[in-house]
């Protein structure tokens, strides 16, 4: 990377994180969630670069044009997040912040940049994927506590958080989503889900629960893919 690009995204970041924190300042009361919105901000802006990416490398795949791909990526970024906050009676993050749009265009042009090594790899989108959908699991479980909510409905809305944007991704691009295939996608995110759920009944911190849960969200993804772990399908009468 550029020096140039180096200093326009370091100026994208600290815009992004002060533009965020703002924002959780004016429209969040809990203390405890102003002392670690930080962490929530940095998690919750790599897991939508993540998804970005991995919207956009299959958007070019498919050859769409440049505004089609921004589209299936912006979707990907903020579409379970945004089910979320609906079902929650909150304002969707995305329309508070304009963080989630610049953070979309750098993906768009990170793609374009590396088209060729990120769109004949799929191994690239699967990574992607996979952490956007683990940071995802974290914050949607996160923001769900915060607002005061039990923890049985925050693990619903930390999975819808993880996988509805990928969901609406596979639509928009003409697949079939992966949730409703044999892979380990949305029961991934409730097993990270039950993890923090065991974590904070334990006593330990959200930051823990939240560390420990990305990484069960990972680690099931990643072994269910690689040892070919699947849920048994149902089968109609032949």
């Amino acid at each position: 990377m550029s020096p140039t690009l180096q200093k326009c995204w370091g100026l994208f970041l600290y815009f992004a994180w002060w533009k965020g924190k703002k924002l959780l300042t004016l429209h969040c009361e809990n203390a405890y969630f102003m002392e670690t919105s930080l962490l929530y901000i940095i998690l919750d802006y790599i897991g939508s670069l993540a998804f970005a990416v991995s919207g956009i490398r299959l958007a070019a795949a498919r050859h769409f044009d440049l505004f089609g791909a921004f589209v299936v990526g912006m979707v990907t970024e903020i579409g379970g997040g945004t089910i979320r906050d609906l079902l929650l009676d909150t304002t969707p993050t995305w329309m508070l912040n304009p963080a989630y749009l610049l953070i979309c265009g750098v993906a768009l042009a990170w793609v374009i940049i590396h088209r060729k090594k990120i769109i004949r790899q799929n191994n690239t989108w699967f990574l992607f994927d996979t952490v956007g959908l683990a940071l995802f699991t974290v914050t949607g479980m996160t923001k769900t506590i915060m607002m005061g909510f039990p923890v049985w409905v925050a693990i619903i809305m930390g999975t819808m958080t993880g996988a509805a944007g990928g969901v609406l991704r596979d639509i928009f691009i003409n697949e079939i989503p992966l949730i409703f295939r044999r892979d380990i996608y949305a029961m991934a995110c409730i097993v990270g889900g039950i993890v923090y759920w065991l974590l904070y009944a334990l006593g330990c911190s959200l930051d823990v629960s939240s560390v420990f849960c990305g990484i069960t969200v990972l680690l099931t993804r990643l072994l269910a893919v690689k040892y070919h772990i699947s849920l048994p399908t149902l089968k109609g009468e032949e």
